[in-house]
């Protein structure tokens, strides 16, 4: 019996195949493209998507020699981006990033609505709800001849089933709707003028059953239709789900995301959510936005082809270079803990070097400063754990661990397997495993801890109090 993972990122599609004891035996990746727009718009296609999606399923199944009969239950994990099922409206995907809603968002703020109370305050255009009011408002033509819009984790989901059902995650953290609250908020729908978009079919608790594959789902993705589609997660949640699960955890990806209980709500704090990962825990969202797409637009710099793997390696032989040079990384604003899309980035003591040296100089301390920025986030946050899991795809990489584990000054614990599809895994696994408890402790894999090593924790404790200063520096100037 294996379980299928379909982890769906800002331009990565990654699939994995699992076994029943939660080995990872085969995962396979494909890409899609990212479809520019005026105004900073920014969309996929979902067809292009979705083909993918199969194409990483079937190298998947081919690596580790499984028959599709074998995969017994599939879940899908994808960033908040949302799906506009409408004739005419290309690309169909708005990307989770793209913040064409600003001023809608800033408006839903003024509400001072329980919705808004858990966005920190102040709602972020890369929610869904804010994203709504723009597309009633700016498209009334597609508004009026919409089939659905979906959250992309849900639409993977009713594409493979043909079943409308949506994952509670998902609409508790993006949508205007609170489990504890009655589900969908009328009240503020009505108010914004949204009520009637499309909604039908239940929220479904991760890991709940939604139902086998369509004979067009099964078609598509090469498996039988008695292949159960379990409610999956947004990304980042299920890379929560995946890690060690009784400390905070930290998804350190295209951005990154400090996931954890028992947080009281505050500025720039998205949460509490009931449910949203695990029945009768409530998990509370505190993240910077664009954080390893800020390391990949540096990586693109160079000359020649790099991989971050490439650039890392290199950094490990003498990773304090260049400690002259200092960042801020808000390059796509700042979400905690100021709650300022507008905000951006900073950079101090650049030269006009652009050799291969200078530029790790660069992605070096752009690294630096994403550590920094997650310290903040989790002095922010109340969290005085000595314990953080890791997840990501920063995580793999040793020095990217040792730099967390100093800045923060907390022992990093990492499952060296991908903790992202393992996440969705588990919700695969959990209709045919007695419940997503159940499956998560049949999944959990051996621990690698980094701790945080003195001679280096001094190094960035000297960086924390530049950093601090700029950020002072960078409010003065903006006073002026």
């Amino acid at each position: 019996m294996l379980f299928g993972a379909v982890d769906v990122g800002s331009a990565r599609v990654r699939a994995g195949l699992f076994a029943d004891d939660g080995r990872l035996l085969a995962r396979s990746s494909r890409g899609f493209s990212l479809v520019p727009g005026p105004d900073g718009h920014a969309g996929h296609d979902f067809a292009e998507i979705w083909q993918a999606v199969a194409d990483a399923l079937a190298e998947a199944r081919r690596l580790a020699g499984a028959a599709p009969s074998q995969l017994r239950a599939l879940a899908f994990d994808a960033t908040c981006s949302l799906v506009v099922d409408a004739p005419g409206f290309t690309p169909d995907v708005i990307a989770w990033h793209d913040h064409r809603a600003t001023a809608e968002a800033a408006e839903l703020s003024a509400t001072g609505h329980e919705v808004v109370a858990r966005a920190g305050g102040s709602v972020s255009p890369e929610m869904q709800t804010p994203k709504l009011i723009w597309l009633a408002r700016n498209r009334p033509d597609i508004w009026a001849s919409l089939r659905g819009v979906r959250d992309l984790c849900d639409h993977l989901a009713w594409r493979a089933t043909g079943i409308e059902a949506r994952s509670l995650c998902a609409a508790a953290a993006k949508w205007a709707w609170l489990p504890d609250r009655g589900g969908w908020q009328e009240d503020l729908l009505h108010q914004m003028g949204i009520a009637g978009f499309p909604r039908p079919g239940p929220v479904l608790a991760p890991g709940s059953a939604i139902g086998c594959l369509s004979e067009r789902g099964a078609a598509e993705l090469g498996l039988d239709r008695e292949t159960v589609v379990a409610a999956g997660l947004i990304d980042a949640f299920a890379g929560a789900l995946g890690a060690a699960g009784d400390m905070p955890a930290l998804i350190a990806g295209t951005s990154n995301c400090i996931m954890a209980r028992d947080v009281r709500p505050g500025q720039g704090l998205w949460g509490p959510y009931p449910g949203a990962i695990l029945p009768g825990e409530s998990v509370t969202e505190g993240g910077q936005s664009a954080t390893g797409a800020l390391l990949e637009s540096i990586r693109q710099l160079y000359p020649g082809t790099e991989s971050h793997d490439a650039i890392l390696v290199r950094l490990a032989r003498r990773p304090d270079v260049d400690e002259t040079l200092h960042l801020l990384p808000d390059f796509k604003g700042n979400r905690t803990p100021f709650a300022d899309p507008g905000m951006r980035g900073v950079i101090h003591g650049m030269s006009l070097q652009r050799d291969v040296a200078a530029l790790d100089r660069l992605y070096w301390r752009a690294a630096v400063a994403i550590a920094l920025g997650t310290r903040q986030i989790i002095r922010h946050m109340g969290l005085d754990s000595p314990r953080l899991a890791m997840a990501g795809g920063q995580a793999r990489a040793p020095l990217m661990r040792h730099l967390y584990a100093d800045t923060i000054g907390a022992e990093i614990h990492w499952q060296p397997e991908d903790a992202v599809l393992r996440g969705s895994a588990i919700a695969a696994a959990a209709p045919l495993s007695g419940g997503i408890l159940a499956a998560r402790d049949r999944f959990a894999r051996p621990l690698q801890i980094t701790t945080p090593d003195p001679q280096s924790v001094a190094r960035r404790e000297r960086d924390w109090r530049i950093f601090l200063r700029m950020q002072q520096h960078r409010d003065e100037i903006a006073a002026m």
